[in-house]
């Protein structure tokens, strides 16, 4: 990181500030080596040129998401980019494939929640923003792909977010790779249970952080061979022991100690706890509690984690009886014994702790005793006993203590492992490694020199990973690297662990030698090292030493480094504790194996640390490394606040620094051919006018400024340190001269300007002197012009009164002259006027005879005409009413009606008809008798009038003298008699007569009394068939909400109706209608009783039944078949839907308890689907369910049979059957089919409704979820088809170099062409869909429900992926995706609202954002027209994202203002205070947005009556009704 050597005056600059760590400044003056600066913060600094370094002043000012983008990697730049992506809660940035990661200390939930994981989930790795799910996802894609382990190493300081870093890690791996563990819980929520209890026996208050672990932690995810989660493991390392035994303060012990203290009174009496600073191992602090912390909560909520992880009652109970006893143990004194080198019990209260901890550990007090001040040594002569000194018992306490607490944790462990559940036969993991980073305090002891050599072996391997990556990239661009120099910190590791001159092991040595105390191991340390460059010692102190850390240099007190390491395993503890009648205790403790029993055996805590550090190593080495670094921005744990001398120090601590020096060594400064020609191009504009490649081009230029040492990569040029600086600087050289070249022209042009209107004042000047003179010339012109127009005047008045006189005589005289004309004129017209009208009137006469006479021919002749029509007509009906067949069929149909009701009537009607034929017979007889009389008295009469007349003749013939005689008739008796006969037959037929007309009107009131009963029975069964249609709406409601739910139609896809078929039904006896039993009336059966034939029925009435069904059968198979193909369309309308519509209502299968066909439909329907890529098929079949089931909707009803009995149920299934019998078995001639014909199917627009039973349900259900499925799939599909466009969409494709010279017009159209092309084809994508849509006649409701959600899933996309990646929100990219967003409003407009629907409004986020992104003057707009006027729809928290991501890559304007973010940071704080969500991205929508009920609101009635039937099935009989009827 050397600063470079080309720094000018006017130069912008980093210089070290003793408080802020690095300030900006610029330039003024340069003395020799010297550089004086003015900063921004107003000071002037002098300092050596060599400690400044250049600032980028190109650099955004929301700063680079990947810091090895920096113009200029150093480490002002580095801190001044996190500062500025940390005010804009940017927490990831990239240093490579690094992950730095910056404590926010708030909640940003928007981070973390499903929508983000998804939205990185299969991401290229720096496509979105920084993330430790990016991280995590690159180590899941590495292990899939490469098969090799993986492992994340999460590091950082005390307080810098490693664990919650941890939990998003696993959190992300088990989305990824997700499987449910035990009682439902995964695995990610197993391993994250397990902290609690980890937490309180593994962490401890330290001087930065109140919840710091003191171990390294390894959460081991393990993988199956497809990916899947297997099992998971927790692995510890380098737990803290000492801190069992020592504190300093303000630290604290193991949280678990102060837990237990704060326990419930009954706890503590059971365990004989008091205070804390009643204990020894928690009083050597005066930190006993923690700000806001109430251990008595955190000791119940540790025992409920305790019993999630699986840790019973009674470990529960032995686990803290041990912890007691570690305090207890602590509190026992020692005092000289009364031999030499002895020691004793102090006192009482010493020996009531010994008693307690013998009690607590279940063991003997005497031998607990013992063995804390005895030992054991076995020679091979004799077993010779010893006692210990009371400082020497101290440390026997100490390592007694600290061993069990190192076994209880282990057992811990253990345990927790063992619930999680791991898999032995995994084959790749994923581990997480969450472990305490550097520390460096004012006092530093054996556990910061344990720490900080852990963290020398981490960066060690650090260092060699980012080397590695370093050669991968050089190597992928093919460029010479081998004279780069590693940064290897191996000296420091040689000075600590090596064998046998290193300091742990002179650390061992002294521990094993009882006269050694902490100044004779520093002079031991002074005396070995005194020449190792990374040692150092102090001058002003015996006990202390330094070394030179990676991270910087760190003291350390040797004070009580001997009594920290000491960690041997005494065999009296072991036999002791082995001994215990605790099986948890002694469970700790197993029996070790005979030759290690015997003696104790040294051991420390320095060289199990060296052993544990080197297993992780092993561990790391073995996987693929992923690096997360955490950060601590303030000591304060509080949000905003950025302490850059902090942050600086954490960054060399975490080796980032170190890594950046790596990346200096070689090339720090890489740039990709088109970034650095657009940045360099003006150093060579030739060069950008040739017709070179990129690559020549970028290698010409780096020529022409004279640069050495660089490379020329595949994609990018690598520039050695200092020459970026240089380049600028050449840059800033030609843009300087290219100002003064701007200045010059302005200049010019200013007093160009000035000349201009003075000129132009001159000329005014003269205008009006001219003018002046002009007006003078004007008078005296006008005054000349004035004379001769006076002249003119009178000599014009003179002419006209001349010639007005002579006008008026002229005038009189023509005036007498056309008055004679006119008069003659006059009378001519007259006389001709009057001829004309008498013509006219004769005229009109002649006209008017004529028309009066044509009239009347006419109506003579249509009259004939019309009798001859009538005539024939006449004819005809006389023709048509003998033909009585036909009426007597339709009159038979309409008595059918009334049959059942007045056949008894009839019978009556019939007995008077007898009756009166036999009274008429004999009427007519007498008739006949008095015909016979009356002929006779006829003939009488006549011959008494001939004797009369012949008599009056022979009277008037007589001579006049003859005298008249009287005659005696002698036939007069007989006259009389026969007279007298006929009063009396006249009287008798009289009397008939009256008879038979009371007959007559008896008869009439019987029949008046008839048709009053059936008025009133018709008046009864309309009012029961209102009730029962009232009812039958009632129960259709009743159970569609009972039936129609989600369950059903979720199992409707997995469920068939278990029901055989209808040849295995039960025989029934097919009773037909006859007048005895009843007649059919609206299909119901009524008086009728249908007996189930038993076995004991003759076999000759199962034929008819049997081959009724086989041919229904057939029919089925028929039917199926033919579905099976693609019928098409009939004037718009499905025909599989009309034709399955019209079979199953006609076969009656809606009303049957038990049916196959829907079985088979549906299997049709799921084989035709299986093809999902098939989009033609899924539109085809889309209509047809759509059409089936609006059918359906208005047909089915529900079901009234669960309110009758189980009789009437029977009776109405087997009337039902019977019906169907009687019609098939039939020919489609007969009056049986042309009942079913008239009254089964009727008019088919009208959709009468039945009665549904199960299966009918379950088959409109089936359907149901069918159509979901299709339009789900036609969805996804589309969804497939465009995602991969989406990606290319959102950001547009750099332009060509050619764009950056000017004139060249067609360069640029052919790139605004190629810019729309992505759109384009998303438009070709949506046009083809619409068009298959369109030809398979989807209803129009389903079309716009499809690309409405499309729509909203390319807002979702969009509006995401602009809100992730910076790069898209520029004002370049803004105009990019506006455009295209214009193509899509095109489309909606072609498309029609019909299909289109309010497809465009569901763009409304990107819409508004991409509006935003190309405004201009940003910094004008306040809050308030942002959220009201321009972006209304958008929230707080996406308006926060895309303001402070925005930057201006074409004009270079800036974003809103400053107090506009602060107000927009305002609101968050509020709206994440009041719970409100924070998220900023989008959720796609991927449910079905409509119902059943919607459909069938939203679609028009089907008419599907004349719907053409296929050829298949129309030459098949049996399929007769599907054919048009003709009236």
């Amino acid at each position: 990181m050397a600063a470079p050597v080309n720094i000018i005056v006017g130069s912008h600059v980093w210089v070290e500030h003793p408080e802020l760590a690095w300030v900006d400044g610029e330039v003024f003056k340069i003395s020799a080596e010297e550089v004086h600066v003015h900063t921004t913060n107003g000071q002037t600094v002098i300092t050596n040129i060599s400690k400044v370094f250049p600032k980028d002043t190109e650099a955004p000012p929301g700063g680079v998401d990947d810091m090895t983008k920096l113009s200029y990697l150093h480490e002002p730049g580095v801190l001044h980019n996190l500062a500025a992506r940390y005010e804009l809660n940017e927490i990831y940035t990239y240093t490579g494939n690094i992950l730095i990661a910056i404590n926010p200390f708030q909640r940003l939930p928007h981070l973390y929640d499903t929508h983000m994981m998804e939205q990185y989930k299969g991401a290229q790795f720096g496509e979105l923003s920084p993330h430790v799910f990016a991280i995590a996802d690159v180590a899941y894609r590495a292990m899939i792909n490469e098969g090799k382990s993986n492992s994340i190493l999460v590091s950082g300081e005390s307080g810098a977010g490693k664990t919650e870093t941890t939990k998003m890690l696993m959190r992300y791996l088990a989305y990824l790779g997700g499987r449910s563990g035990v009682e439902g819980r995964t695995v990610e929520q197993q391993v994250l249970e397990s902290n609690p209890v980890l937490e309180a026996f593994g962490n401890a208050k330290t001087v930065r952080n109140n919840n710091s672990s003191r171990f390294g932690k390894f959460v081991e995810l393990q993988f199956d061979k497809n990916g899947r989660i297997s099992g998971a493991a927790v692995r510890t390392y380098l737990l803290e022991r000492s801190r069992v035994c020592q504190i300093s303060d303000p630290e604290r012990n193991y949280h678990c100690f102060y837990l237990l203290c704060a326990a419930p009174p009954e706890v503590r009496e059971k365990f004989k706890l008091g205070d804390p600073k009643s204990f020894h191992y928690l009083n050597q602090s005066n930190c006993y509690a923690l700000d806001g912390v109430d251990d008595t909560e955190e000791y119940l909520a540790t025992r409920r984690a305790m019993d999630i992880v699986g840790i019973s009652e009674e470990e529960q109970d032995a686990i803290f009886r041990v912890v007691a006893a570690i305090l207890h143990l602590g509190n026992i004194e020692f005092a000289k014994g009364e031999e030499v080198d002895s020691s004793v019990i102090k006192d009482e209260k010493s020996r009531f702790h010994l008693n307690t901890t013998a009690e607590l550990l279940k063991c003997d007090a005497k031998s607990l005793e013992d063995a804390l001040i005895n030992r054991v040594m076995v020679t091979p002569e004799e077993v010779i006993t010893r006692t210990l000194d009371p400082v020497a018992a101290v440390g026997s306490r100490d390592a007694l203590a600290k061993t069990v607490y190192s076994r209880l944790f282990d057992w811990l462990v253990d345990k927790i492992n063992s619930s999680i559940g791991q898999d032995p036969n995994s084959r790749t993991i994923i581990g997480v490694l969450d472990i305490y980073g550097f520390e460096s305090f004012k006092l530093n002891s054996f556990e910061q020199f344990c720490i900080n050599f852990t963290n020398e072996k981490l960066q060690q391997h650090f260092n060699q990973h980012v080397f590695k990556m370093e050669q991968e990239e050089y190597t992928k661009e093919e460029i010479n690297w081998s004279y780069i120099e590693f940064v290897d910190n191996q000296d420091v590791l040689d000075l600590i662990e090596k064998k046998p001159g290193g300091i742990i092991a002179l650390l061992d040595e002294a521990c094993m030698f009882p006269k050694s105390t902490h100044e004779t191991f520093a002079q031991k340390l002074y005396q070995t090292f005194k020449s190792n460059k990374r040692f150092i010692k102090p001058k002003l102190s015996r006990t202390s030493f330094t070394i030179s850390h990676y991270a910087g240099e760190v003291t350390y007190l040797a004070d009580l480094f001997l009594d920290k390491n000491k960690d041997y395993v005494v065999a009296e503890h072991q036999v002791l504790l082995t001994a215990s009648k605790c099986p948890f205790v002694s469970g700790l403790f197993p029996p070790l194996p005979e030759e290690s029993s015997k003696s104790s055996k040294f051991s420390s805590i320095g060289s199990r640390f060296k052993l544990q550090l080197q297993s992780l190593m092993e561990t790391l080495n073995s996987t693929e490394p992923h690096y997360i670094r955490c950060v601590k921005p303030n000591n304060a744990l509080r949000p905003a606040i950025f302490e850059n001398a902090n942050i600086i120090q954490q960054l060399r601590c975490g080796g980032v620094l170190e890594a950046i020096r790596i990346s200096c060594a070689g090339y720090p400064t890489r740039r990709t051919f088109y970034e650095f020609l657009h940045r360099f191009g003006v150093l060579a504009p030739d060069v950008l006018d040739g017709n070179y490649d990129d690559k020549v081009a970028c290698e010409k230029i780096l020529d022409k400024m004279g640069l050495k040492g660089y490379q020329i990569g595949m994609t990018k040029v690598f520039l050695r340190a200092g020459q970026m600086a240089e380049l600028d600087a050449r840059r800033a050289e030609v843009l300087g001269n290219a100002a003064r070249i701007i200045q010059r022209q302005i200049r010019t042009y200013i007093a160009r300007k000035e000349f201009i209107a003075l000129r132009k004042a001159a000329i005014v000047l003269q205008s009006y002197w001219r003018g002046i003179l002009a007006c003078k010339l004007y008078e005296q012109l006008r005054r000349e012009a004035a004379a001769l127009k006076i002249q003119k005047n009178f000599r014009s008045y003179t002419a006209r009164t001349s010639y007005l006189t002579a006008r008026s005589s002229a005038i009189q005289l023509q005036t007498g002259l056309r008055a004679m004309v006119a008069r003659n004129e006059f009378r001519f017209r007259k006389q001709t006027k009057a001829a004309i009208i008498i013509e006219a009137y004769l005229r009109r006469h002649i006209a008017c005879s004529y028309y009066k006479s044509l009239k009347k021919a006419a109506v003579i002749t249509q009259c004939g005409w019309r009798r001859r029509v009538a005539r024939r007509e006449l004819r005809n009906l006389k023709m048509a009413a003998r033909e009585t067949g036909a009426l007597k069929e339709a009159k038979d149909k309409l008595e059918k009606r009334v049959e059942e009701l007045t056949w008894r009537l009839q019978f009556e009607k019939q007995l008077r008809t007898n009756l009166e034929e036999e009274k008429a017979q004999e009427i007519a007889k007498l008739q006949d008798a008095l015909q016979a009389m009356q002929l006779q008295v006829e003939e009488a009469n006549f011959r008494i009038l001939k004797e009369q007349e012949a008599a009056r003749k022979a009277i008037e013939e007589a001579p006049p003298i003859v005298k008249e005689t009287p005659v005696i008739v002698h036939d007069t008796e007989k006259i009389e008699s026969l007279t007298a006969e006929v009063d009396s037959l006249k009287a008798l037929l009289l009397s008939e007569r009256q008879s038979a007309e009371e007959a007559r009107k008896a008869c009439m009131d019987a029949e008046v009394r008839n048709t009053e009963l059936v008025k009133k029975l018709e008046d009864t069964e309309e009012k029961v068939g209102q009730l029962q249609e009232s009812m039958q709406r009632l129960e259709e409601k009743l159970c569609n909400s009972e039936s129609e739910n989600q369950v059903i139609r979720q199992q409707a896809l997995a469920m068939s109706p278990t029901g055989k078929s209808l040849s295995a039904r039960p025989k029934t006896l097919v009773i037909q209608r006859t007048p005895e039993n009843g007649n059919v009336q609206n299909g119901e059966m009524k008086d009728v009783t249908l007996a189930v034939t038993s076995a004991r029925e003759p076999e000759s009435e199962e034929k008819p039944q049997k081959s009724l069904n086989e041919k229904q059968q057939e029919n089925q198979d028929l039917l199926i078949k033919c579905v099976s193909q693609n019928l098409g369309f009939s004037r718009g309308k499905p025909v599989a839907a009309s034709v399955i519509y019209k079979c199953l209502l006609h076969w009656r299968s809606f009303e049957v308890e038990r049916t196959t066909v829907f079985d088979r439909i549906i299997q049709t329907i799921a084989s035709a689907i299986e093809v999902q890529d098939n989009n033609d098929v899924l539109a085809y079949w889309l209509s047809n369910s759509s059409t089936l089931l609006l059918l359906l909707q208005h047909t089915l009803k529900a079901s009234g049979a669960a309110s009758l009995t189980p009789q009437r149920r029977r009776t109405t299934s087997a009337s039902l059957f019977g019906r169907m019998s009687q019609g098939l078995r039939a020919s489609p001639q007969s009056a049986g089919l042309s009942f079913l014909n008239g009254r089964g199917l009727g008019r088919l627009d009208d959709l009468r409704q039945v009665e549904a039973k199960y299966p009918a349900l379950l088959f409109k259900q089936q359907l149901t979820a069918f159509l979901e499925k299709i339009y789900g799939m036609i969805r996804d599909n589309l969804k497939k088809e465009i995602s991969p466009l989406l990606g290319l969409c959102i950001q547009a494709p750099r332009t060509s170099r050619a764009s950056l010279v000017k004139g060249r017009s067609q360069a640029n159209a052919v790139a605004q062409q190629a810019l729309i092309a992505h759109w384009q084809s998303i438009v070709k994508s949506l046009n083809s869909y619409l068009k298959t849509m369109k030809a398979n006649y989807v209803p129009p409701f389903l079309v716009r429900k499809v690309f409405t959600q499309i729509f909203s899933f390319i807002n979702v996309q969009l509006f995401n992926s602009l809100l992730l990646r910076r790069e898209c929100c520029s004002f370049s990219n803004g105009e990019y995706v506006k455009a295209g967003l214009a193509e899509l409003e095109q489309w909606c407009y072609d498309a029609t609202e019909e299909y289109a629907g309010s497809a465009w409004d569901e763009l409304k986020h990107i819409r508004q954002a991409v509006g935003f992104l190309v405004i201009h003057q940003k910094p004008k707009k306040t809050l308030n027209e942002i959220t009201k006027e321009l972006c209304p729809v958008l929230s707080i928290q996406q308006l926060y994202r895309i303001s402070t991501m925005y930057w201006d890559d074409k004009y270079g304007t800036h974003s809103v203002s400053s107090e506009v973010i602060s107000s927009m940071r305002v609101l968050m704080t509020e709206d994440s205070n009041n719970a409100v969500s924070s998220s900023f991205l989008l959720d796609d929508d991927s449910s079905i947005p409509f119902t059943v009920d919607d459909i069938s609101k939203s679609l028009q009635q089907v008419d599907i009556a004349d719907v053409e039937p296929p050829a298949v099935i129309r030459e098949n009989s049996g399929f007769g009704f599907l054919l048009p009827r003709t009236e």
